[in-house]
């Protein structure tokens, strides 16, 4: 029993196939800096668990007065501590400000998400 000489085939090229995409918004905001940094407009509260100090009081403060126009307009919530003020000012490069999304902030469950 020998082996069978190897057999080179020629296979045809394949055609360009020109299809319709569909994302939807969240998948295309996820794609943005929303994808890897908080976002003050639309992430939930579950989204700051790993942020020290920020779960659940601060979170709740952030969510409350959204939206923001720029990521350091969150130093300017009334009732901020100064140790409150200090944990954002040391966090801000963890944050992003985009449009609020309603497929994201509809139903106004950012604080309770629902997810258990």
């Amino acid at each position: 029993m020998g082996q069978a000489p190897a057999q080179a085939f020629n296979l045809p090229t394949s055609a360009t196939v020109l299809a319709d995409v569909r994302v939807n918004a969240v998948d295309a905001k996820l794609s943005t800096e929303f994808g890897k940094k908080i976002d003050l407009n639309n992430s939930d509260i579950r989204d700051f668990r790993n942020l020290r100090g920020f779960y659940p009081n601060l979170a709740s403060k952030i969510i409350k007065n959204a939206p923001y126009e720029k990521v350091d307009e969150v130093l300017d919530l009334p009732g901020l501590s100064e140790k409150q003020k200090s944990r954002l000012q040391a966090n801000l490069d963890k944050f992003t400000v985009t449009a609020t999304s309603s497929e994201l902030t509809e139903g106004d469950d950012r604080i309770n998400p629902n997810v258990y």
